[in-house]
C-alpha cells in the first residue's frame, strides 16, 4: 500500500503506516487491532544477502557406525539415498547421542546452548479487547469474542461480522457496511491438525500480511506403516511476491515427498528431491507476467524451507535458508538438540571463527541468508540429515519469527509445552502465543510433529 501524505504528529498505523483518527481503536487499512501496540526493539526480517561467498565446510565429524540410508528401516527396503549431497556421500544415519549429527556436506552440527534467557511462554494470545456497538446500529445477536488475527466470528445465521465495532456485517470486499474498517484475511492465522502432526502460521504484530506458508500430510509407506512430513517456509521480504513463494514451495515440497514416499523412495532422497521441486517451483514465479505495479529491478520470488519426516523410527531433516528444526525429547531428563544450521551470514561467522554465536546473532547483519529457494539464488545445494532417536520426543519445525524468541535449543524446550506430543495442535498454538508475546516482529510459523519409537522388532537398526 503506497503512503499518503500526512503531518508530521499524525499517528500512523504500526502494522501498515496508515494516517489513523483520534479514537481509532483498529486500523481503518489493514484491521489492526490498535490495543496490541507495544515499544519493541528493531524488526529482523528475512532478508537476502548478495555478494557473500559460502564458505568452506569444515572438518566432518566421526559418526559411530549404524545402518546406512540403504539398509531396511521399518520392513522397507529403502533404495541407497544417492546424490543427497555434493560429495555423492549418502549421509549415514545417526543414534540420539550424536544429535545433532551432521549436515549434506558431512560437517558436523554444533551444539546450541541457549545464550539469552526468556521469559517463560504466557500460553496463547489472550483475545483482543472488543469495542461495544455503535449506538445508532441494530444490536446483532451475541457473537463470541474473536483475535482479529483470526478473523471476524460468524453470526448464527453464518454471516460475517466486523471484528472492530462488532455490529456490522462484512460485505464482499471485505468492509463492514458499518464502520468501514477493513476484515483479516484468511491467510493472516491460520491452523492445521491431523492426527499425528499440527502447525500453527500467524501474521505477527507488526507485518501488513503473512508471508510464512506451510504444509502438513501424512502418507502410506509401501509396507503400509505411515510417514509423517511437515514442510514450512519464510518468504524473503527483500524479494518480489514472497509470500507467493512460500506457499508454491511449501505445497510443491509437500506433494512431492508424498509422492516419493508411497513409492518406496528412502526418505532422505525423497526430501531432497522434495527441496528441488520447491527451487523449481519458486523459480516459475520469476517467468511469469508482472502486474504493472511491479518493475524489472526487483529481485526474484524467494523463501527459505524447512522440512521433516518421521517413517519407522527414521527422523530426515531438509532445509535452505535460516528457518530451522528443533529435537525435544518427551523425557526432559534428555537434552534437546537443533538439527539444523543456518544458511545465514551469522551461522558464516560462527563457522569462520569470526564471532560467537552471541556476537554474531546480535548483529545487524545477522539475519540475511546465504542460501534460498528462487531464480536469482546462487546455487541449490539442499542440507539433509538424517536420525534415529531411541527415545520418544516432539520435532519443532518452524521461522524466524519463532526462534527469534527461542533461539537455543534449551530455550525451545522450555518454551514447548510437556504434552506436546498428546496434544500438537495446543503445542503450536502456545509456541506462537510465545512469540507474539515476545514482540511479534515477524511471521510466525510452526509445525510440531510427536516422534513416537517403533516397538522393538518393527524394523532393523
Amino acid at each position: 500500500m503506497s503512503q499518503m501524505h500526512r503531518s508530521a504528529d499524525q499517528p500512523t498505523c504500526p502494522s501498515c503506516e496508515e494516517p489513523l483518527e483520534s479514537g481509532d481503536l483498529f486500523c481503518g487499512g489493514c484491521g489492526y487491532d490498535l490495543s496490541a501496540v507495544r515499544e519493541r526493539p528493531d524488526d529482523h526480517p528475512t532478508l537476502v544477502m548478495h555478494g557473500v561467498g559460502r564458505t568452506e565446510p569444515r572438518a566432518p565429524g566421526t559418526p559411530a557406525a549404524s545402518a546406512g540410508p540403504g539398509g531396511p528401516v521399518g520392513g522397507v527396503e529403502w533404495p541407497p539415498a544417492t546424490g543427497v549431497d555434493s560429495s555423492g556421500t549418502p549421509v549415514p544415519v545417526h543414534l540420539p547421542e550424536e544429535v545433532p549429527g551432521v549436515d549434506s556436506a558431512g560437517s558436523r552440527l554444533p551444539e546450541h546452548p541457549g545464550d539469552f534467557e526468556l521469559p517463560a511462554p504466557a500460553g496463547a494470545v489472550p483475545p483482543a479487547p472488543v469495542a461495544p456497538p455503535a449506538p445508532s446500529a441494530p444490536q446483532p445477536p451475541p457473537v463470541p469474542s474473536a483475535d482479529p488475527r483470526r478473523g471476524a466470528a460468524a453470526a448464527p445465521s453464518g454471516v460475517k461480522i466486523c471484528v472492530a465495532c462488532r455490529a456490522g456485517r462484512v460485505d464482499t470486499d471485505g468492509y463492514c457496511e458499518n464502520c468501514g474498517h477493513a476484515q483479516p484475511r484468511e491467510r493472516d492465522h491460520m491452523e492445521q491438525e491431523l492426527c499425528s502432526v499440527a502447525a500453527v502460521s500467524d501474521r505477527g504484530l507488526r507485518h501488513h500480511r503473512n508471508e510464512d506458508a506451510f504444509a502438513v500430510s501424512s502418507a502410506a509407506l509401501p509396507d503400509g506403516s505411515p510417514a509423517v512430513v511437515a514442510v514450512v517456509c519464510d518468504g524473503v521480504s527483500s524479494a518480489t511476491r514472497p509470500d507467493e513463494a512460500s506457499a508454491a514451495a511449501s505445497s510443491s515440497a509437500n506433494e512431492s515427498l508424498l509422492g516419493a514416499l508411497e513409492r518406496g523412495t528412502h526418505p532422505q532422497q525423497a526430501m531432497h528431491d522434495a527441496i528441488v521441486a520447491a527451487a523449481e517451483a519458486v523459480n516459475s514465479l520469476a517467468g511469469s507476467v508482472a502486474t504493472e505495479h511491479e518493475h524489472h529491478h526487483q529481485n526474484a520470488p524467494a523463501c527459505t524451507i524447512v522440512g521433516a519426516v518421521v517413517a519407522n523410527g527414521l527422523l530426515v531433516i531438509g532445509w535452505i535458508g535460516d528457518s530451522r528444526a528443533y529435537w525435544v525429547p518427551d523425557d526432559r531428563g534428555g537434552p534437546p538438540a537443533r538439527l539444523t544450521e543456518d544458511d545465514s551470514w551469522a551461522a558464516q561467522m560462527v563457522a569462520a571463527g569470526l564471532m560467537s554465536e552471541a556476537e554474531a546473532y546480535a548483529d545487524e547483519r545477522a539475519h540475511a541468508i546465504t542460501g534460498w529457494l528462487g531464480a536469482d539464488a546462487y546455487e541449490l545445494e539442499p542440507h539433509t540429515a538424517s536420525f534415529k532417536p531411541d527415545r520418544p520426543g516432539v520435532v519443532v519445525v518452524c521461522t524466524d519469527g519463532l526462534w527469534n524468541y527461542a533461539e537455543g535449543a534449551d530455550e525451545m524446550a522450555r518454551a514447548l509445552p510437556a504434552d506436546a506430543a498428546e496434544r500438537p495442535l495446543h503445542a503450536a498454538q502456545v509456541l506462537v502465543g510465545h512469540a507474539l508475546d515476545g514482540g511479534g516482529h515477524d511471521n510466525v510459523t510452526v509445525a510440531v510433529v510427536p516422534f513416537a519409537v517403533p516397538p522393538q522388532g518393527a524394523g532393523s537398526a
